[in-house]
């Protein structure tokens, strides 16, 4: 007589679920997160009508070894959180460490020169002024 087996679509769900977890740890130890390249430093950035504010939280990374840069519309955070401890044995060990970096192409003009960042309990903030845009100019055409 064939056995019946009854469909659950949770256990299915979570088979897949597991599946995804094993999958993303995998990729983030290889992109970085461990500390083996140069991973993808975590922001939040909001905008209001003068300015756009990026925030980038770096703890135990003191503020001179954060590089901040802007080159043409592209803003560039670097710094190198720092190693674990050698020679305990970890219980748990979730915070990154190693080279971090995050690029933006910002699409709005914004007034390079009066950016200004600040580091606050191991908070990056970076105020970047809107600039005006652009107006519209038409050209005449000459003849010759």
């Amino acid at each position: 007589m064939p056995t019946t087996v009854r469909w659950s679509p949770r256990r299915e769900l979570m088979s897949l679920r597991e599946a995804m977890d094993h999958l993303l740890e995998e990729s983030l130890a290889e992109k970085g997160i461990r500390g083996n390249n140069e991973g993808r430093l975590p922001i939040d950035v909001y905008t209001t009508p003068s300015e756009i504010v990026i925030q980038a939280a770096i703890p135990g990374v003191p503020p001179e070894e954060v590089s901040v840069t802007i080159e043409s519309e592209t803003l560039t955070i670097r710094c190198e959180l720092p190693e674990p401890l050698e020679n305990v044995e970890y219980i748990f060990q979730e915070r990154p460490f190693g080279k971090f970096s995050r690029a933006l192409t910002l699409n709005v003009p914004v007034d390079t020169d009066n950016i200004t960042a600040t580091f606050n309990h191991g908070l990056l903030t970076l105020t970047l002024p809107k600039r005006a845009p652009t107006e519209p100019k038409t050209i005449k055409i000459q003849t010759k």
